[in-house]
């Protein structure tokens, strides 16, 4: 089940990246089994029988959110600059995160990252190291609160 899902992604990623000539659509098919036998071999995961469920929550309920926090990042970002005086109160915040497994910690991290303003510079534990252009909070509790609290409450329904 594993190489199976590990090929179809890869080669549907493929696909869609290269086009449907025959000739692109054989060199899919070679690149995507070898990377599928390395892949599985070097990387620890596993696909369990609510991986279409998860897949859903994460389509329909995450993206969205994610669309949605990234367009009023990029405008918060934007009428910093454009003002004339930069509104800004940069600085190193540490917010806790209650995901479990590293490749969950890695999707909350790229969020922040991803996110204009923010940056994931470290994982340490059940914490994350953020630089973010305007602190907010005072407390761990709310600079959680502020810079992950919707993404880890989605991810946290994809990944456990």
């Amino acid at each position: 089940m594993k190489y199976v899902a590990t090929f179809l992604v890869l080669f549907a990623s493929y696909i869609l990246l290269a086009g449907f000539y025959v000739q692109e659509l054989i060199l899919g098919a070679i690149v995507s089994i070898i990377l599928t036998i390395i892949l599985a071999k070097l990387v620890n995961y596993t696909i369990d029988y609510r991986f279409p469920v998860k897949l859903l929550v994460f389509i329909f309920a995450y993206l969205p959110v994610f669309i949605w926090k990234l367009i009023l990042s990029n405008i918060d970002v934007a009428r910093r600059v454009l003002s004339p005086k930069i509104p800004l109160n940069p600085g190193f915040v540490k917010i806790k995160t209650d995901l479990k497994g590293d490749f969950a910690k890695l999707a909350l991290a790229n969020s922040i990252t991803l996110t204009p303003g923010t940056l994931s510079v470290d994982i340490k534990d059940e914490y994350i190291y953020v630089h973010t252009v305007d602190v907010k909070g005072k407390t761990l509790e709310e600079n959680t609160k502020n810079i992950s609290g919707i993404f880890e409450k989605l991810l946290g329904g994809v990944f456990k």
